[in-house]
């Protein structure tokens, strides 16, 4: 995977390495953010997502109402529901079964979470998928919260 260094531009640096920034800047000026993402789901799903925002907006907006989304993915089990229904277990049976789930009652708590706040849907009696326009965010999270 190719990243570039999160430092001001040089002169002489190489675009072809930055073209997600250029493209970014050429639309949208200074100032924004993107992310976007392409991957297919082991179920078969496709999932392409962008989003892009202006920066001086998101640094005004109160973030109080971010803290409970955040909260819910700060959770190692939580964390480990969501991969494992990523990679196609998708019902509260089997991931209860998985080691290091806990409880049947406190996988069903974990699973409550993720639906209140967004990161899970219910798809049928005791199945839960990621919602398609939250799997790259929730993958961009995990990407930029890697040590």
């Amino acid at each position: 995977m190719r990243t570039g260094p999160a430092e001001p531009p040089v002169a002489g640096r190489d675009d072809e390495l930055f073209w997600a920034l250029e493209g970014l800047k050429e639309h949208f000026g200074i100032g924004s953010l993107l992310y976007t993402g392409a991957l297919q789901l082991p179920q078969g799903t496709p999932v392409e997502w962008q989003l892009a925002a202006d920066a001086d907006e998101l640094l005004a907006e109160d973030w109080a109402p971010f803290a409970e989304h955040l909260a819910a993915l700060g959770h190692p089990v939580r964390l480990s529901l969501l991969r494992e229904i990523l990679r196609g277990t998708d019902t509260a049976a089997e991931l209860g079964a998985l080691d290091g789930m806990g409880t049947s009652g406190q996988v069903y708590h974990h699973l409550r979470q993720l639906v209140a706040t967004g990161w899970l849907r219910t798809v049928g009696r005791g199945h839960y998928e990621v919602p398609a326009m939250r799997v790259v965010p929730l993958l961009v999270v995990l990407f930029a919260a890697r040590p």
